[in-house]
């Protein structure tokens, strides 16, 4: 695990648990948006924040003791199968804009292929152009399968986010296993926002983000008590996700990754200026700084591509190492 991730310390108690959440979820509220909103660095963090708080999760239930053939294993099985099958599906969006990628390069290699001052044949204008709408195509084909994921995998495990899933009841039963079922509501709770971040980043965000919030968005926070500074910590980082989503989203649905908007922005003013001289007959497309910019647009996606997934394949080798030891655990004793 990456720095990011061992920068904590490993705790031991329930309460510290508890501050364990909200410290990493206060670094990504505060220190996450000094970059490109739903860039790969930021969601590269999000993603190793869950790995972290997955991690101290296990080594909390080890230390805790927890009595063998109750539930918590249960349901604590049932939380990282569910952490399991989403990450799956992010990772088969994210391996996924490989064509895209693909489509994209075809754009820079019809630039590439001819020298500024020769770049004034309508042939070629129309083969950079048939290129720029096999790439277009290649989105649209990549959000309608990722939406398909989206209906299909991800709604049925129940992750959509509303203001009941924030509130922290104070009820006897989340003392339940000395504290322990309180800590799995509150994994869920956290485990569910960073998954929104990246399914919205990565995979699919609809017409109406999953963090738009209405009326108060801190789910009855003033009322709490135990766990307070954590629920504070979540409201914080989700309203200020829900204040990007909007800026970013504007109703319109799709893919939100910083690095696949900049991209389609780049192609789309290559588009509009090929097009231009197409329909003017006179001007001629400098395509030396177009075709570097598209390159260095695509390296970047393909590169963040392969970095995410690269963390989610170390992600379920943790995941089988984690439920592994727990297993184990209750066998010995």
């Amino acid at each position: 695990m990456d720095s990011h991730s061992s920068s904590y310390h490993s705790t031991s108690s329930v309460s510290g648990f508890y501050s364990f959440l909200a410290n990493g979820l206060d670094e990504l509220e505060t220190t996450a948006f000094s970059a490109n909103f739903l860039s790969f660095q930021y969601l590269q963090r999000v993603l190793s924040s869950l790995r972290s708080f997955h991690a101290q999760l296990t080594i909390l239930v080890q230390k805790l003791r927890l009595p063998v053939g109750e539930k918590w294993l249960d349901e604590y099985m049932d939380e990282s199968s569910k952490l399991w099958e989403a990450c799956h599906v992010i990772k088969s969006a994210a391996s996924a804009m490989e064509g895209y990628c693909s489509a994209g390069s075809n754009i820079v290699s019809s630039l590439l292929g001819f020298h500024d001052d020769e770049f004034g044949d309508y042939d070629h204008y129309r083969q950079v152009l048939w290129a720029i709408d096999g790439c277009r195509r290649e989105y649209v084909g990549l959000t309608e399968t990722n939406k398909t994921l989206i209906e299909r995998r991800i709604e049925p495990l129940g992750l959509s986010f509303n203001e009941n899933n924030i509130s922290f009841p104070m009820q006897s039963n989340f003392n339940g296993f000395m504290g322990f079922r309180g800590v799995l509501y509150a994994m869920r709770n956290v485990t569910t926002l960073l998954l929104m971040i990246l399914l919205e980043g990565l995979v699919y965000c609809g017409p109406v983000s999953s963090f738009t919030c209405e009326g108060d968005c801190n789910g009855g926070m003033p009322n709490m008590v135990f766990g307070s500074n954590f629920m504070a910590s979540i409201a914080r980082l989700r309203r200020r996700v829900a204040d990007e989503m909007e800026s970013i989203g504007q109703g319109m649905p799709g893919i939100l990754l910083y690095e696949l908007r900049r991209a389609r922005f780049a192609i789309e003013e290559v588009r509009s200026e090929v097009k231009r001289s197409v329909d003017s007959g006179t001007e001629v497309v400098q395509v030396g700084e177009k075709a570097e910019r598209l390159k260095v647009c695509f390296g970047g996606l393909r590169n963040g591509v392969e970095s995410i997934v690269g963390q989610l394949d170390d992600f379920f080798d943790e995941i089988v190492e984690g439920r592994k030891k727990l297993l184990d655990l209750c066998s010995r004793r």
